[in-house]
């Protein structure tokens, strides 16, 4: 079964993102909301989680398992969102407009995941 090519493109931005996750842990340290325990872990786990998922998007049998997977990770991680959205230290300089529409980008990316479900 060949995968389609913008399946590749959605594993590639996974993956990197990921990868990011440990190249520049600050940058995402800062977004996790304080009312979540050890940022740090959960700054890995989400790491690993997008290098994992962004790897078996491109494997035919666990592609849909994998599309599923991010759809999950994006559900999981859209309170950092709201907590850039609320908390001018967690914003990085963006300003607010950008903020809030990140919000709806997510159900864009949950619908493109959701096609290779």
């Amino acid at each position: 079964m060949n995968l389609p090519w913008h399946l590749y493109v959605m594993a590639f931005v996974y993956f990197i993102a990921g990868l990011n996750h440990f190249r520049n842990p600050r940058l995402y340290l800062k977004i996790i909301p304080p009312y979540f325990p050890n940022p740090k872990l959960l700054n890995h786990i989400s790491g690993l989680a997008e290098i994992f998922l962004g790897i078996s998007l491109c494997i035919p049998v666990l592609s849909s398992y994998a599309a599923w997977g991010v759809i999950a990770l994006l559900m999981a991680i859209f309170p950092t969102h709201l907590y850039m959205y609320f908390d001018e230290k967690a914003r990085m300089g963006l300003p607010k407009w950008v903020l809030l529409l990140r919000m709806p980008l997510q159900l864009v990316l949950i619908f493109w995941a959701y096609q290779y479900t």
